[in-house]
């Protein structure tokens, strides 16, 4: 018989643990992705431990009184199959309560999320390759925004408000912002951080392909050549061809799936997805 798991909560300084793993998973997150995580929702990360050691992890913060997002969802390779972590599962689907829950799953287990009452919304695809050339052009630093314009933005591509995940991601150091304004208004944004491996772009957000263009170019610069990955939505047409575009290529896929209704989100302004594990 399996040994029950004791499940707790996950301090602040220990979400580290769940970044480290999805790194070994190939996930590539952040250098400092856990720093703001942890902001959303204090008793969003669990851990499932057997003898005192960390056996499996799951994140599912509630943004607010109606949405939660579930993510690093990770059991330790030799103790799969066990049960731990449909144990540690239910502890996270219980701290959701009646919200509406979104994850962004490896498509190979979207069968299983299935059946337990996700619907797929859409495919959300990695590309990746070399920065392109290029310079800041007109943008400027996003520091020199209100954050009120940016939050607004924000709004209309995210299912919640999320003001103080939004205010660590764009302080946190190594988190570069650029924003390009146009006769007074915010036509696209966007923050680039480094990763474990090269650069990554997350949230994008344009109010048109031009203007994400631009944008694109000017966050890229700070790659300066090196490696750089975009997740891109792909019901977001033109946001697949400005990856194409700039020798970006899939190197792969999620399934963004939902239990139930979400506020409109327009896909068709988000050219980039801030994070896998926490939307």
């Amino acid at each position: 018989m399996t040994e029950l798991p004791q499940i707790r909560v996950l301090q602040q300084g220990e979400i580290r643990l769940a970044a480290e793993w999805a790194a070994k998973e190939g996930w590539n997150p952040g250098l400092r992705d856990e720093a703001c995580f942890g902001t959303v929702d204090a008793q969003g990360f669990l851990v499932a431990e057997l003898d005192g050691a960390p056996a499996a992890v799951i994140s599912v913060v509630n943004y607010d009184e109606r949405f939660a997002f579930l993510g690093f969802y990770i059991v330790r390779e030799d103790l799969r199959g066990r049960g731990i972590g449909w144990r540690l599962w239910q502890a996270g689907r219980a701290h959701a309560g009646v919200r509406t829950v979104g994850l962004d799953g490896v498509v190979a287990q979207q069968a299983n999320y299935a059946k337990e009452g996700f619907t797929l919304s859409h495919r959300n695809i990695r590309h990746s390759g070399p920065a392109p050339a290029g310079d800041v052009g007109r943008s400027v630093p996003l520091a020199e925004v209100p954050f009120a314009l940016i939050e607004a933005s924000d709004a209309l591509v995210f299912p919640a408000a999320r003001t103080a995940f939004l205010q660590a991601w764009l302080a946190t150091p190594g988190h570069q912002g650029r924003a390009l304004m146009r006769n007074g208004r915010l036509a696209a944004w966007g923050v680039i951080r480094p990763a474990r491996t090269g650069f990554r772009i997350g949230p994008l957000v344009a109010e048109d392909e031009p203007a994400a263009e631009e944008m694109f170019v000017a966050l890229a610069a700070v790659a300066a050549g090196a490696e750089l990955f975009l997740d891109v939505p792909e019901p977001n047409r033109a946001a697949l061809r400005l990856a194409e575009r700039h020798g970006l290529t899939p190197v792969f896929e999620t399934a963004r799936m939902y239990t139930g209704p979400i506020r409109p989100v327009a896909l068709d302004r988000l050219y980039g997805v801030t994070s896998y594990e926490l939307g």
